[in-house]
């Protein structure tokens, strides 16, 4: 999946009520190792974004929009929060989107109740094998019939990562840059940020 020899590229999805940690150290983090990150909010024509606590995020683009070039991304990601996470899961273009990455060996990411969106993606229903995914707590019912649920921080299956929380975010996000550039490359963001786990 690392092709070191151009940026890598990654969207992050965005929506009224998208959890503002997930969404903002996951952008902090894989812009930290070098991959070009855009910020694509849904269900929201222009203006700012407003999170489930109340931080207002200005994104890049709008998925109503002529975005350019969506296909040339290497990575699509979910953040939590319900309210955003619902709203992204519902979403016709969300949907097709990480279920053609997910078919191209791109790499889908969901965190929290992020996870949703893969569900309604019906990623579990493009393989043979069965798909192993984890969630926030509080949605694990909603997804343990069609996957096989784990309770890991950060579980990867193939080119599919998911993790569970808030605090579970830097995990997850030096998971996806370890994906995208490489393991010296997360050691390389991991060290001045002071985290103390393993990537």
């Amino acid at each position: 999946m690392v092709n070191n020899q151009q940026q890598k590229k990654a969207i992050v999805f965005v929506a009224n009520g998208s959890e503002e940690m997930e969404a903002v150290i996951t952008i902090d983090v894989l812009r930290r190792g070098g991959i070009q990150v855009l910020v694509l909010a849904v269900e929201t024509e222009s203006g700012p974004i407003k999170c489930s606590r109340g931080v207002k995020i200005v994104p890049d683009a709008y998925l109503g929009d002529d975005v350019p070039k969506i296909g040339t991304y290497d990575a699509a990601i979910v953040p939590g929060g319900v309210e955003g996470a619902v709203t992204l899961s519902q979403n016709a273009q969300v949907r097709s989107i990480l279920a053609e990455f997910y078919a191209q060996h791109k790499i889908v990411a969901a965190i929290c109740a992020g996870s949703l969106a893969i569900k309604t993606a019906g990623i579990q229903d493009k393989v043979q094998q069965p798909v192993q995914i984890t969630s926030h707590p509080s949605v694990k019912e909603q997804l343990e019939h069609d996957f096989v649920y784990k309770e890991d921080r950060v579980v990867v299956d193939n080119n599919l990562v998911t993790s569970r929380g808030p605090g579970t975010t830097f995990e997850f996000a030096l998971k996806l840059v370890s994906l995208l550039a490489g393991e010296e490359k997360a050691r390389e963001v991991a060290g001045p940020m002071v985290l103390n786990f393993s990537i």
